[in-house]
This record gives C-alpha cells, sequence and structure tokens, in this order.
C-alpha cells in the first residue's frame, strides 16, 4: 500500500492561468505560498498547483491572488523539454479538493 497526499494552506501568488489543452476540457495553473518558522527565519515555500475540469473554470473565474486557500491533492512530476533544449523537471499538485479561507486583505 502506498499514499500520495499533500495539504496545504497558503495564500495564491497568482491569478489562476487557465488553458484548454483540449476542447471542453479546461486546465487551471497558479502558484500557492506556504510559511514556516526555521529558527528565527521565515521561509516561503512555493508550490505549483493544476486544477482540471470544473475546479479550473472556478479557478479562473473566482480564486485571485493573495486569497487564502486550502488545498489537497497528489503530488506529481513530469518532464518536459523547454525551448533552449533543455530537459527539466517540474513538481505539481494535482487538486482533488480546495476551499477559500479568505480574500486578499486590502490597503
Amino acid at each position: 500500500m502506498s499514499v500520495n497526499k499533500v495539504i496545504l494552506i497558503g495564500n495564491v501568488g497568482g491569478d489562476p492561468e487557465v488553458r484548454y489543452p483540449e476542447k471542453d476540457f479546461p486546465v487551471a495553473y497558479f502558484s500557492l505560498a506556504t510559511n514556516e518558522l526555521r529558527g528565527n527565519t521565515e521561509v516561503t515555500e512555493w508550490h505549483n498547483i493544476v486544477m482540471i475540469g470544473e475546479q479550473a473554470e472556478y479557478a479562473g473565474r473566482y480564486i485571485r491572488k493573495g486569497m487564502k486557500l486550502y488545498v489537497e491533492g497528489q503530488l506529481r512530476t513530469r518532464q518536459y523539454v523547454d525551448k533552449f533544449k533543455i530537459t527539466r523537471k517540474r513538481t505539481e499538485i494535482y487538486t482533488q479538493l480546495f476551499e477559500i479561507l479568505g480574500r486578499p486583505q486590502q490597503p
């Protein structure tokens, strides 16, 4: 038996980018920042979030930079070749469940 589950609570780093790799099949991409204290220093970790289908449509309409978000999903790593023909790896969280916990703070 094995388990691949990620739970994050953090702040959205930018408005989701919604793409349609196939007709009527949206995929949303955005970053999520989590913070933790390491000694006396606060360290920010950035996570790549992927939502598909209805979640992606919802993300495109309602999720905005600065929102606090709860995310549950699976960790996946994919490999691709960039425009300079260099092989890269990207680790992403494929969302299964999410909830908006707060709106961005207004200055």
